[in-house]
């Protein structure tokens, strides 16, 4: 059996690897995916093109505007000087936002009234915009605690020197809040599904098709055997894959990694255990290479977007909920970035490795089982 399957896993690599153009669909193409996703698939708003129309020219809107090009979150590029111009601005797309301040701005400041200020937003990009008003809001809150000390230290002689209250706040896990460290490990699960669902899906049908299956029916190999013979090199590959984007995580894009490594191939092997049954699957039904490969994107699309890489789960309606406890990619996210970000072991993932062991299992099984449909 051994020597039978050492022949088997021989045959495949050579039928992948022998194509240069296959050899870098599998290994570089997911590298230049991961550099280029890596950075497009970031939430994080910072240095928001904004436009000023100051009405007041004094130096307390002056000193206002400084804290909003300071923050760091936005960059001042128009100055307008007529009401005519905010909505040019803004249907141009040339500013996200118009800081507007009235005539009289300072004046009231000082005669202990309140001085209010607009904030133009572009709303199309909703959550452009809900990120834009809460970093808008910390800077008008720091704003006004100056301005509370000044009133205070004027009319006592003396300076408040703490608040009532103080809200501390400190983000575990990731404490800049970087969206990247966020998304960085989802591409990886992402890249890795892509490439062992595709390659696994035209396994068998493209045996089908160049006439080969005729000669695997005639040989002593058995079911066992062609199964494993036709995911090993897949499960493999996806090591590689794994192994590649990792190092470009944590070196390039400087996402820690917490857990043992030992633990992300763990649940790794796991996880290509569900995809490359998933993918078997599509392949024992399917006719033709080209049909097995819309299968395979039509199963990928739901499976992303129900997965948690994007959009919370919670989030979802209750029925749908259900749908993606049958995703492994949602088990495969729970585990990734909780050995990237959280360093946990296996005490705390046991639940989702177990799921993933379930489905890859039952896929496999569905797949071998209808294998012997094919073949009789």
């Amino acid at each position: 059996m051994l020597e039978r399957l050492y022949h088997m896993l021989i045959k495949e690599f050579i039928q992948v690897l022998r194509n240069p153009r296959m050899r870098a669909v599998i290994f570089i193409v997911p590298v230049v995916q991961v550099l280029i996703i890596g950075y497009a698939v970031n939430t994080d708003v910072r240095h928001v093109p904004m436009a000023v129309y100051d009405l007041d020219r004094t130096p307390a809107s002056r000193d206002l505007l400084t804290r909003f090009e300071g923050s760091g979150c936005f960059d001042v590029v128009r100055r307008i000087a007529a009401e005519s111009e905010i909505q040019e601005v803004l249907d141009s797309g040339e500013a996200k936002a118009v800081l507007r301040f009235n005539r009289g701005f300072a004046e009231n400041l000082q005669g202990g009234r309140s001085a209010q200020v607009q904030l133009l937003l572009d709303g199309s990009d909703s959550n452009t915009a809900s990120v834009i008003l809460s970093d808008a809001s910390h800077i008008a809150a720091d704003f006004n605690r100056t301005i509370m000390e000044q009133r205070f230290s004027w009319t006592t002689g003396l300076r408040l020197g703490a608040e009532p209250v103080t809200l501390i706040s400190r983000a575990w896990f990731n404490p800049n809040l970087d969206s990247r460290n966020f998304f960085v490990p989802g591409v990886l699960a992402m890249l890795v599904a892509v490439v062992s669902i595709i390659l696994s899906s035209m396994a068998i049908v493209r045996e089908r098709e160049i006439g080969t299956m005729e000669q695997i029916m005639v040989t002593p190999i058995g079911r066992l055997e062609f199964i494993l013979g036709k995911t090993i090199p897949f499960a493999l590959i996806g090591f590689v894959d794994v192994a590649l984007i990792t190092l470009i995580a944590v070196f390039w894009f400087q996402v820690p990694l917490l857990g043992h490594p030992v633990m992300l191939f763990l649940g790794t092997g796991l996880y290509l255990l569900s995809t490359l049954g998933v993918g078997l699957l599509i392949s024992t039904v399917s006719a033709t290479q080209q049909q097995a490969m819309m299968t395979a994107f039509f199963f990928m699309l739901p499976a992303f977007m129900l997965s948690g890489f994007v959009y919370p789960i919670a989030n979802m309606p209750e029925v749908v909920q259900w749908f993606t406890y049958l995703n492994p990619l949602r088990y495969y996210l729970v585990i990734i970035r909780g050995v990237f970000l959280k360093g946990l072991s296996l005490a705390v993932l046991w639940p989702q490795l177990l799921a993933l062991a379930a489905l890859g299992s039952t896929m496999l099984i569905l797949a071998a089982g209808r294998f012997r449909k094919t073949m009789a």
